[in-house]
This record gives structure tokens, C-alpha cells and sequence, in this order.
């Protein structure tokens, strides 16, 4: 079963991710609502977990949105709101069911049974092919009753097949059916999948070939040999709960940062007790002082902002050149107080963490066609496209100006204007010029093929043409991402933070080097030849406006893109990252999405630069 997940609190997230996978579950992250409703209306989810709060779109607006527009399948809200009035709202707007946080993993995973068996995804517990059973509830697979052990992927593979007994899956659709975005192999993993399915079914006796290949297209489950698909309702009261390693997952998670938190506000406790007592030393005040910065740069990238606003507190007071008055002493006391109780609560945040997805690219289309472009429409997700349509240029500018496409399929004649199609093509590549243009259409005259030549377009393609034909042609000027070969270094003493930003990054693929002692800067500098550095600028030993000035004077070095990170954003600060040599800044808390943003944009800009004629090793 699909999920689509709309949370914007990272550590929540992680969690939920690690629950609803240890129970066979497929999940979808977006952590806002307008990429919420852009995923449930380009792909098919069984339910949606949503959170009220949450940025850009909030969840009672993306509910009212999404049943406005003819939406079927399960809502489920997921919030803090707990008064009658807002259950009431957030049903009256579309949702299903209403779980109020903190929630208990059990009870959440019995109300999404409940919607899932409501709808008709999970009606049946049991899918058996011959004497091959396939027990949901239980989450086991047998032959003659033998148990098999399957890895959750193969099992969700069969299962997919003794679902939909007569359906084609390419391996496109599989992917994208059994992988979330963030996690998504490559389409030759598939076959490595069903190549493992069938040969842990062949020891166990299943000497009959169970899967079709349907070459060109993809597989599909063959008749069993004795009785077609069958399905039978279990006994209700036989239902397994979640076992006890699915709600550890849950909780190591949720504990992973918190633990390294409170380890650091252990060192503002002593520092407390030690002011309070009137006997601070200098030594103890630079360690508090450190722990202070590092919890105010990282407790709000993982679900505790106000536990940033609390340290950053502490962070001025320990600045303090002179000695604290009584009142500054009272007040430092009352901050340590209150961080160490924002450490009891469930981490909740309103900053807009981003869990990147696969690759999927913008599709213009741009004709009048409606039987073609719905024979698109209908193909495009399992090309790993989404597609809009413009059926006339005055659409086709209105859609153009509010989003920018990654590629266009522009037909040259309309039949409710006289104006050229090629004067819409002038105007795209004056706008955007690096947009790969198709010009798909009719017409086959030199002088036509000429002019879309000259005036910029990547392909000519005369119709009429098969759809795979047009996906092909579209593939072959798609931008290709060539980021997973790229390797990033990140320097900062503060472990959490590493973690953070490696977890951010790595599932683009990129290589992600943690570096937690700045004096090692330059010898794994050398050793890995990343593409792009990320500092901290405050660190011991040696800082980051040290190492920036150290990268620039090196003849081999020197254009090497740097990306700072600082909690300090005053105009005295930032100018003096830039004249040690920094590319860019990010602010601490660190948001996910400008993170990969500037940093995949600094890697791509500099391999531009570093090509022509040249590619990049």
C-alpha cells in the first residue's frame, strides 16, 4: 500500500517513515502542502497523512482542495489541534479520520487499517497463486505451507503482482509503486528484484514459472496452474500487531538527536550550578559557551526551535565580556530551566524541512489534440514525467509564466487561431533559452524545419507517432543529472549537525564526507577531492574563515565552490565570509530545501563552466 505523508517536522517524519516501512507500508514524503497536493493529484496513494500546520498550503486548505477536485481515497489528519471545534472543521473539510498528536504508533497504524479496509485497499487479508499464499496480517508468505523468508522488498513486489493479476508493470511503474522518491534505485534493480523473487520460490517446490515477461512492455502474473487468484477474509480476532522491533525503529529515532541534545545541555547545567555558586571558571564557561552555539545552530533544524531561541539566549549571555550581574545570572538559570523542559516535549517545528525526491521532470505540452494528450496524460508517470496541458497559446503563456517546465512539446498549428506556433517558440527561447523545445507537428516543409532549427528547438518530430515514440523523444533532451558522481565535504565540530546535512544530501546521490576536527581540514582535503566544501564558520582550533582563506591561496584549490554555514547573518559577519573567500551562506536553523538547492545549483554551475568540450570525470 501506497502513503503519501505531508509533515513538516523532520524528526516526526523519520519516524512515521520507519513505522509505516516496518509494516509493509510505501511512503512518500512532502513536507508542505502545496508539494502535497501536486503528489496526490500526479500519483496514486491508497491514503494521505496529513498534518494541519504546515507551510505554504495548510492541511484543512489542501483537504478542501483535494475533495474539490474529485479526490477519493483516505485523508487522515495528523495534528496537535485537539479542540471539538477544530475535529469538526477537519472532517467538515474532507478528512476521513482525525489522530491527535502525540498519538500512540499502535492506535495510528488501527486507524489506517481501518480507512485502508473503509476504502476497499485492504478488504482482503490473504492473496494466494496455487498453493502459494500470501498472508497480509500476518505479513508472511507460504508454499504447501512452508514458510518463505522474504526481504520487505520482495515481499511487496508479490504482493503487487497477486493484487493486480492481469496488470502489465513496466519496471517504471514498479519503482515508482514500490519505492518512496527519496529511496528509488534505478530501473535495473527491478529486474535484480525479480530475478531473487523467482529463485527463492524455486527451492521451496514452485517449479512452475509464476511471472510473464512481456518483453518491450514488462511482467505480469501467469494463471495458476489449478485455480485462478483467490482471496479470503481471515478471522479478525487473528490480526498481528506491530511487533516490538517495529515500535523500537520508531523510537530510536525519535530519541537519536534528542539524546545528543541532552547530553549538551548536561554542560549548561553545570556551568549553572557553578555560576550559581559563584565559582564559574574560564574553562567551563568556553565549554558552555560551545555546547550553547551548537544547540543554538541545530536543536531547530531537528524539531525544537524553541530550544534554538533558548540556546542562542544563553549563547549572548556567555558572550559577556564582564561578569554577569545578579539579574543576568537569574535569567541564564530560567533559560537552562526551560531547555532542559523543551527537551521533554515531542519535537514540533515550523521550519520547513524537505526530504528530496527522485527525479521527476515538468512536462509542457502544448496542443489541441485532446485525444493525444490524454493518451500522454495517461503514460507520462510511468516515464517519471508530470504533464500539463495548454490546448492554445493563450494557456500555454499562462502556464509558462507560473511555472517554469523542464522541456516542451510544442505543436505549430491551432485549429481556434491563425497564429503560428512558431511565434510562441521565438518568445520561449528568448525567455528561456537553456528549455529543451520539441516541435511536434503536421507540417514538413523544409522552410518549417528550417525555422525551428534557427530559432532554437532540440527536436523536429513529424506527426503522427506513436506515444512511446514521443517519450523517447522528450527522454533524449530531458536534462540529465550528473550530481550522483559529485562529492561533498562538511566540516563542522558539532556531530548532530553532520549528521543532519549528510542525511539531507544523500539521497541526491552525492557523496557526503563529515569532517569533525577542522585541523584535519587539508589532509582530507586531498585525500577526497570533493566538488563542493560546506564550513561552519564558528569552530575551534581553526574556524572556517581560516580554512576559506587557506582554499583560496591554493593555486590547485582556488576555485573550489565554498558554502558557509552560520548562525551569525549580521552584514559584519557574512561580509567577512565573503571576503575569506565563501561562494554562499546558509543561516542556521538550516532549512532542508535551501540547502540541496544551493548546493546541487554551486556543483552543476561549476561543471558548466568546467565543459566545453570537457566532460567531468
Amino acid at each position: 500500500m501506497k502513503i503519501l505523508l505531508v509533515e513538516d517536522d523532520v524528526l516526526l517524519s523519520k519516524a512515521l517513515f520507519e513505522l509505516l516501512s516496518a509494516n509493509r507500508y510505501t511512503i512518500d514524503i512532502a513536507s508542505n502542502g502545496q508539494a502535497g497536493l501536486e503528489l496526490a493529484l500526479s500519483t496514486e496513494y491508497e491514503l494521505i497523512l496529513l498534518d494541519w500546520l504546515i507551510p505554504k498550503l495548510d492541511g484543512i486548505t489542501l483537504c478542501r482542495q483535494l475533495r474539490s477536485q474529485g479526490y477519493r481515497k483516505s485523508i487522515l489528519l495528523l495534528t496537535g489541534k485537539n479542540s471539538n471545534a477544530d475535529i469538526v472543521a477537519g472532517l467538515d473539510a474532507g478528512a476521513d479520520d482525525y489522530v491527535i498528536k502525540p498519538f500512540n504508533p499502535e492506535a495510528l497504524l488501527a486507524r489506517i487499517r481501518s480507512l485502508l479496509r473503509r476504502n476497499g485497499a485492504i478488504s482482503s487479508s490473504t492473496l494466494t497463486w496455487g498453493n502459494l499464499c500470501l498472508d497480509q496480517n500476518a505479513g508472511r508468505v507460504t508454499y504447501n505451507q512452508q514458510e518463505i523468508p522474504f526481504t520487505a522488498t520482495e515481499y511487496k513486489l508479490l504482493e503487487l503482482f497477486l493484487q493486480n493479476p492481469d496488470r502489465i508493470f513496466s519496471r517504471a511503474v514498479i519503482l515508482d509503486r514500490l519505492w518512496g522518491f527519496d529511496d528509488a534505485p534505478t530501473e535495473n534493480a527491478v529486474s535484480t528484484h525479480i530475478k531473487d523473487l523467482r529463485k527463492k520460490l524455486k527451492p521451496v517446490g514452485l517449479g512452475e514459472e509464476f511471472l510473464e515477461t512481456v518483453y518491450g512492455m514488462g511482467y505480469r502474473l501467469k494463471p495458476a496452474p489449478n485455480r485462478s487468484i483467490s482471496v479470503r477474509e481471515t478471522n479478525q480476532d487473528g490480526k498481528k500487531k506491530p511487533s516490538p522491533k517495529d515500535m523500537t525503529s520508531v523510537n530510536r529515532v525519535l530519541e537519536r538527536f534528542r539524546n545528543s541534545f541532552v547530553g549538551q545541555v548536561a554542560v549548561l547545567e553545570q556551568a549553572k550550578t557553578a555560576l550559581l555558586a559563584g565559582n564559574l571558571n574560564e574553562e567551563l564557561q568556553q565549554s558552555a559557551l560551545h555546547e550553547a552555539h551548537k544547540l543554538a545552530g541545530s536543536m531547530g533544524s531537528f524539531g525544537y526551535p524553541e530550544g534554538s531561541r533558548l540556546a542562542r539566549k544563553i549563547e549572548h549571555l556567555l558572550l559577556e565580556k564582564s561578569s554577569l550581574s545578579p539579574h543576568q545570572i537569574s535569567d541564564f538559570s530560567q533559560l537552562v530551566t526551560a531547555l532542559q523542559q523543551e527537551l521533554t516535549k515531542p519535537a514540533v517545528t515550523d521550519t520547513a524541512q524537505s526530504f528530496p525526491m527522485k527525479q521527476t521532470y515538468r512536462l509542457l505540452v502544448i496542443d489541441d489534440d485532446a485525444t493525444l494528450t490524454e493518451q500522454l496524460q495517461a503514460e507520462a508517470d510511468s516515464w517519471g514525467i508530470r504533464m500539463k496541458v495548454a490546448p492554445n497559446l493563450a494557456t500555454a503563456r499562462s502556464l509558462f509564466s507560473l511555472k517554469t517546465p523542464d522541456a516542451i512539446l510544442l505543436d505549430l498549428s491551432f485549429s481556434t487561431t491563425e497564429e503560428d506556433g512558431l511565434i510562441l517558440l521565438s518568445e520561449i527561447v528568448e525567455r528561456s533559452p537553456n528549455i529543451p523545445v520539441i516541435v511536434f507537428t503536421g507540417r514538413d516543409t523544409l522552410t518549417d524545419r528550417l525555422r525551428v532549427s534557427r530559432l532554437g528547438a532540440r527536436q523536429f518530430l513529424h506527426k503522427p507517432a506513436t506515444t512511446q515514440e514521443i517519450f523517447q523523444a522528450i527522454a533524449r533532451v530531458l536534462p540529465q543529472p550528473q550530481i550522483s558522481e559529485a562529492k561533498v565535504l562538511i566540516v563542522d565540530d558539532d556531530p548532530v549537525m553532520l549528521a543532519g546535512l549528510s542525511a539531507l544530501l544523500t539521497p541526491w546521490g552525492l557523496e557526503v564526507i563529515t569532517l569533525s576536527q577542522s585541523q584535519q581540514f587539508w589532509k582530507v582535503l586531498i585525500a577526497t577531492s570533493p566538488n563542493l566544501v560546506v564550513l561552519d564558520l564558528e569552530m575551534p582550533i581553526v574556524n572556517g574563515l581560516e580554512l576559506c582563506q587557506v582554499v583560496r591561496q591554493d593555486a590547485q584549490w582556488g576555485d573550489l565552490p565554498i558554502l558557509v554555514v552560520t548562525a551569525h547573518t549580521d552584514a559584519e559577519s557574512l561580509q567577512q565570509a565573503f571576503a575569506a573567500g565563501a561562494d554562499d551562506f546558509i543561516s542556521k536553523p538550516v532549512l532542508g530545501p535551501e540547502l540541496v538547492t544551493r548546493v546541487l545549483s554551486r556543483i552543476q554551475r561549476m561543471r558548466w563552466r568546467s565543459q566545453p568540450g570537457k566532460s567531468q570525470a
